[in-house]
């Protein structure tokens, strides 16, 4: 379900227990932080004999880096988590957005896998099904081709041939078509999901930018912005330029807009110590 990361994990839980065997291990799943999402969101709509015999759903991905960005945002809001209703958007190599209401995940664009969602650095995003099926009957294509390609030669490397954000910007203003198709298609993707997440929760409080894209790239965060003054969404640019965690939207806005650091590792190390104490 998560190839690029689960065999990772799991190398580095047989090693730790064969030199420390008697050293407890913590186990924080990504998925954990969006257990709460109903029903109605975490419902495919396949056979039932499907979704009961394998435990298809959407379980969500980047719930560390969701739960800490949530928190910390309400902080430099000034606001009780318990009150707001943010939209987070992890924008990296990896890339979803959750629904964060009143602390608690109510929505997310990943799904069963990483794959479903945004366009991310070499990840599809979500693609019709029946296209992938018309593939593997009748463009030669086998399963492991198709994982391959879905999570390796898709997103910003099929678009553009580079997973490098930075890259594509630069030859899109340099006047190269493939490069701006591939940043119109990742903007345009993050924009309409934006307005689904808070749809999900019937309004929105707060826009909350993190992950290497989301923190590094104020352009990014303009771009997305520009299309989401409905919601009341906006930026101040001199703030947008600015650097560490911080509010970037104007004095009085209807809707906050911040970045924030991705700092799983505090959030890891937070649940690790609820447990063992």
């Amino acid at each position: 379900m998560a190839p690029l990361h689960n065999p990772p994990a799991l190398a580095a839980i047989a090693a730790l227990a064969g030199s420390h065997p008697g050293l407890p291990q913590v186990a924080c799943f990504d998925t954990a932080f969006h257990a709460t999402i109903p029903r109605r969101a975490s419902t495919y709509a396949l056979p039932r004999e499907w979704r009961e015999a394998w435990g298809l759903r959407r379980y969500g991905f980047h719930g560390l880096s969701h739960a800490w960005a949530a928190g910390r945002a309400a902080e430099l809001l000034g606001r009780p988590a318990s009150e707001l209703r943010l939209v987070s958007a992890h924008l990296g190599a990896g890339a979803s957005l959750a629904a964060v209401e009143r602390g608690v995940s109510v929505d997310t664009t990943m799904g069963f896998t990483p794959l479903e969602g945004l366009v991310m650095a070499r990840r599809s995003g979500s693609v019709d099904p029946g296209l992938l099926l018309w593939v593997l009957r009748h463009g030669g294509v086998s399963a492991d081709e198709m994982d391959d390609a879905l999570e390796h030669r898709s997103g910003l490397v099929g678009l553009a041939g580079t997973d490098d954000l930075r890259r594509v910007m630069a030859r899109a203003d340099a006047g190269d078509e493939a490069a701006a198709l591939a940043h119109e298609v990742f903007v345009y993707r993050i924009r309409t999901n934006v307005g689904a997440m808070a749809a999900a929760m019937g309004g929105i409080d707060g826009l909350v930018f993190t992950g290497g894209a989301g923190e590094a790239s104020a352009r990014l965060r303009a771009d997305v912005a520009s299309g989401l003054g409905f919601l009341g969404l906006s930026l101040d640019p001199d703030r947008n330029g600015a650097t560490g965690d911080r509010l970037v939207s104007p004095d009085g806005a209807r809707g906050s807009v911040a970045v924030v650091a991705a700092r799983e590792d505090i959030e890891i190390a937070r649940q690790v110590r609820r447990l063992l104490a």
